[in-house]
């Protein structure tokens, strides 16, 4: 990932993470046939690390009815930290996700380290059913590839790593979900 932030994700050589990792190339090409199954075992790395912040996270679904947008922050602002506090792996997951090599990947990749946050999701849908309106592949891809934007401004000093960035992407993010909302109403 350092070498992929440091020579770009198509300039990168199985050379350049040798030398940074302080192997040899046959050592890397001892596990992986290729620079693709290096790069596609990095991002699945990543991509299972930040699956797992959903995990570790409080989720209370009668706070989720008292202030929904407080419970989406509660869950939003770990994962945009853990973003911003990893800069080697954000700039790698950015170029990695916008690259030849992620659409090919993305048809076979499993994804069922993210139980946790689709049991989330699921929860948010069952509450306010005008979430169901809108195209969820739309939504949750709005909302990870802006995170991790605005994560990857933040790690090459674009943006300052401070509250106020977050509370601004927060409610740029947020502004599109205010209105899908609104619980259900009671049965009449």
């Amino acid at each position: 990932m350092k070498a992929v932030r440091q020579y770009g994700l198509e300039g990168v050589r199985i050379q350049n993470v040798s030398e940074i990792a302080g192997i040899s190339p046959g050592a890397i090409y001892r596990h992986f046939d290729s620079k693709e199954q290096l790069l596609t075992a990095c991002f699945t790395d990543v991509d299972q690390q930040a699956a797992a912040i959903f995990e570790h996270l409080q989720f209370d679904p009668q706070a989720m009815l008292a202030d929904p947008m407080a419970a989406v922050k509660g869950l939003w602002l770990p994962y945009f930290r853990f973003w911003t506090s990893r800069p080697d792996e954000t700039v790698f997951y950015h170029r990695f996700r916008d690259s030849m090599f992620f659409p090919k990947y993305d048809k076979i990749r499993e994804v069922d380290y993210f139980t946790a946050f689709v049991e989330i999701v699921r929860a948010f849908r069952g509450a306010f059913p005008s979430l169901k309106r809108i195209n969820q592949d739309l939504l949750w891809l709005h909302v990870l590839t802006s995170t991790v934007m605005y994560a990857k401004y933040v790690v090459e000093g674009i943006l300052p790593n401070n509250q106020e960035t977050e509370e601004t992407v927060f409610q740029l993010l947020a502004t599109g979900l205010s209105g899908y909302l609104r619980p259900a109403p009671p049965p009449a």
